[in-house]
């Protein structure tokens, strides 16, 4: 690249012209070389298939490659002035080619385009001087003037590929803007030094030569910029990549290719320098295009140089500070040695020498600030855990809704040996709020409750809400009338209307109460109190009951009967018996009514009160209600085919709550062949309010049921709600009067006056009457004289097993006929 002849043009060339030798097959043959030269930087952007954006390395064409370059290198030297620009200029010109294109087609280079852009504008600044110097010399034209158009061409290539390198760096996050700028100040001084010092005082100030190309002195100067902008990209970039390793090493070769050469033509050696600039030159304006066109390794990959550690940085401060001073001393002792010490010997070395310093000041100014902003940040992430800690404790222990201990909070209170009564309040019917009026109004109700509550605490009484609907207070040890008295002030307290949104809602609850007691654990006195609280609930809601032992000894018999019933009904120790109705104008047998019983083997009877209540609470009230259905069925058919006899059977709320309760029922008539009017299903007269929010599922099982002919009775009125709206809604067909309203003779004028408006209540809504718990003639004989249709009781039979029963209805029946 350097040219010979006068001025500053005479870089990468040969002193003397082209002589005649250089004709023929022996030009050709060079000429091929620099065509090789450009072939094996092109031959990059060819390593991949299909296109450089979709990289897939083939390693022959790779290899094939490398011995390319390694030949042209090997065969630059021996070549003509010509051809070497020529060489040059084609070197130079196809690795900008590649940059550009690797620039346009490569997303991991896009980020970065305009440092790649300004890396191709000063390779083809140099190329382009080369051709023009190439082909002036190749034609043998006169030498060009001291300075022209190729030498600013020269000179603009050094800041553009510094500029490339200075904006390459991708800054962390947190991490000063000035920190390389500072680095690459510190490298400048020290290289500015070290020229001065091993090229220029020695060689030009000392020995007073000034070689006839003025621009090779301007060339390590330039070098010096494009070292300290590959030092701030070794700084700046954390993680180095083979691209950044390519133009790091592109920079040491150009500086050491430049110094090679201010030595010869100082020393009067050859123009075009010696034969190591040449190679040199060569493979660094190569190196940018396998930078450009190499496939960039996945983030994290370890196969970069790293990242620039912090022992690494003071190694390298402490390496440019010792240099400066070390080179001084150096040159100074030299000087003095060989009495050519001057003034420029100190004002050089110390001018640069007290920038470093003044660098090295700002540097660790901002390395202090740096170090302050992550103390700051640190400190602050510290606070934020912190406060993220506490927020963690107050979750673990307080409920989110509503902001009370929660059961974690409160075992840890209870706990203590600090004797307090525990009060466990439910709402009553909670559920129907969310189901009619949604769960946000049902959270807003639950934070009204809970803010009433709290605003009620004594002093040394805890609130805590322990799920759902669900809240304990627990009240410093007191004897039974103050802890019942407490949890009264709580119900009346809740019986106000309280307002949510748009809506007065009205709420009462039922309390468990359990006193202190220092032999039960903090689970045993929670389990007491629930029990308490279930008591409460049996007993009618809106009310309070203190914990018994008694409860928990009927809990866990009704534990165990749930489980010896789920057992039962595997093991075939259930049946069905049946009690007669009989018309009571006739005594005529026209129905039964279907009563389990489970006779367990070797034990006494258990009877219906026992286990019924335990299968309603568990569930298992479906399955054995089913199975009491298919069997009551199977075993009726044949008495409706051969006596017209039908069927009754008990239905429990959590029946019509299942979504396949009339496919069952459909199901039990079509396996048993028994017909849909045949069959009568028992309800009670409160299946709406034990439904609860399954209500209309239950009506539409029941309406649905009776289109398909299937009569609805309402068992035991009078007993409940007895209101004459669920006779309206309800679709019934019988109302089966309740044993309790049993007139004992007809002196009992007050409850023979009660069944007589039950029953003309019936008549007058075309309803069916059957009288319930008939023991006596007499009462038959009321019974039918008030207009009762049919009864029920011991007075006409037992229940009994379906073998007995065929003859009995056969019987009476036929008796009757």
């Amino acid at each position: 690249m350097r040219r010979p002849g006068r001025g500053v043009h005479g870089r990468f060339a040969h002193s003397a012209r082209i002589s005649a030798d250089d004709t023929g097959g022996d030009r050709w043959s060079r000429k091929r070389s620099g065509y090789g030269a450009w072939l094996a930087v092109f031959s990059v952007a060819r390593m991949t298939r299909g296109s450089i954006g979709q990289p897939r390395i083939r390693p022959s064409l790779a290899v094939l490659t490398v011995v390319v370059m390694v030949a042209v290198v090997a065969v630059a030297p021996s070549l003509s002035s010509a051809l070497q620009e020529l060489m040059y200029a084609l070197t130079g010109f196809g690795s900008a080619t590649v940059i550009v294109v690797a620039a346009r087609r490569h997303r991991h280079r896009r980020a970065h385009q305009p440092a790649w852009l300004l890396l191709a504008a000063g390779l083809g600044c140099g190329a382009l001087a080369n051709t023009i110097w190439g082909i002036q010399y190749g034609l043998g034209l006169p030498g060009a003037p001291r300075f022209s158009v190729v030498d600013v061409l020269y000179f603009a290539m050094y800041p553009l590929l510094a500029a490339a390198l200075a904006m390459l760096p991708e800054r962390p996050p947190g991490s000063s803007r000035w920190t390389g700028w500072a680095e690459a100040g510190i490298v400048a001084c020290t290289g500015a030094i070290l020229a001065w010092i091993l090229l220029y005082d020695p060689y030009l100030i000392d020995e007073g030569r000034m070689p006839g190309d003025a621009g090779a002195v301007c060339y390590p100067v330039l070098d010096v910029l494009l070292i300290a902008m590959a030092v701030r990209l070794l700084v700046a970039q954390r993680r180095l990549t083979r691209t950044h390793i390519a133009l790091l090493v592109m920079a040491v070769l150009l500086a050491a290719a430049d110094v090679a050469y201010f030595l010869s033509v100082t020393l009067g050696g050859a123009w075009s320098g010696p034969a190591p600039s040449v190679m040199a030159w060569l493979v660094a304006f190569t190196l940018p295009a396998f930078a450009a066109a190499g496939p960039e390794p996945t983030v994290g990959s370890r196969t970069a140089a790293g990242e620039m550690g912090s022992w690494r940085t003071v190694l390298l401060h402490g390496v440019l500070v010792l240099i400066g001073p070390a080179a001084t001393c150096y040159a100074l002792v030299q000087d003095e040695r060989e009495g050519q010490l001057n003034g420029y010997d100190f004002i050089v070395p110390l001018s640069a020498t007290a920038a470093i310093a003044v660098l090295l000041v700002v540097r660790m100014t901002i390395a202090q600030r740096q170090l302050h902003r992550h103390a700051t940040s640190l400190t602050e992430a510290l606070a934020e855990q912190q406060q993220l800690q506490r927020s963690l404790r107050h979750l673990a222990d307080h409920d989110a809704l509503t902001g009370l201990p929660n059961r974690r909070r409160l075992e840890q209170h209870l706990a203590s040996p600090t004797p307090r009564a525990v009060l466990l309040l439910d709402l009553d019917d909670f559920q129907d709020v969310n189901d009619r009026l949604g769960h946000t109004i049902g959270d807003q109700l639950l934070l009204a409750i809970a803010q009433r509550l709290q605003a009620t605490l004594a002093p040394g009484e805890l609130l805590a809400r322990t799920g759902g609907d669900e809240f304990v207070l627990l009240v410093p040890a007191a004897d039974s009338p103050d802890a019942v008295s407490r949890a009264n002030s709580l119900l009346h307290l809740l019986r106000a209307p309280i307002p949510v949104g748009e809506h007065m809602l009205h709420i009462t609850a039922s309390i468990g109460v359990r006193l202190p007691d220092a032999a039960a654990d903090v689970v045993h006195r929670l389990g007491d109190a629930d029990l308490a609280l279930y008591a409460a609930k049996a007993a009618g809601k809106d009310c309070v009951s203190q914990y018994d032992p008694a409860f928990r000894t009927r809990q866990t018999e009704r534990i165990r009967i749930v489980e010896r019933l789920r057992h039962a009904l595997n093991a075939g120790e259930l049946t069905v018996h049946f009690q007669p109705i009989v018309e009571l104008d006739t005594g005529t047998t026209v129905a039964v009514e279907a009563l389990a019983r489970w006779l367990p083997p070797g034990e006494p009877p258990i009877g219906p009160d026992r286990f019924i209540p335990a299968a309603e609470d568990s569930g298992l009230i479906i399955a054995l209600g089913e199975w009491v259905l298919r069997r009551a069925c199977a075993d009726a058919a044949p008495w409706h085919r051969a006596n017209g006899v039908t069927l009754t059977v008990n239905v429990s709320p959590r029946q019509l709550a299942d979504d396949e309760f009339t496919t069952k029922v459909r199901a039990a008539l079509t396996d048993s062949g028994l017909p849909p009017t045949a069959l009568t299903l028992e309800i009670t007269e409160g299946i709406l309010v034990s439904a609860g929010h399954h209500s209309a599922q239950a009506l539409a099982h029941l309406q649905t049921l009776r289109a398909d002919g299937i009569r609805i009775a309402v068992d035991d009125f009078g007993t409940g709600y007895s209101s004459l709206a669920y006779l309206r809604v309800l679709p019934i067909d019988t109302l089966k009067i309740d044993r309790s309203l049993m007139p004992a003779d007809e002196h009992d004028i007050r409850q023979l006056a009660l069944v007589r408006a039950v029953i003309d209540l019936a008549r007058s809504l075309d309803l069916t009457t059957v009288a319930e718990g008939i023991e006596t003639a007499v009462q038959g004989e009321l019974l039918h004289r008030i207009g009762c249709d049919r009864g029920q009781g011991y007075h006409y039979a037992r229940p009994m097993p379906a073998a007995e029963l065929a003859a009995f209805t056969a019987s009476t029946v036929l008796g009757a006929a």
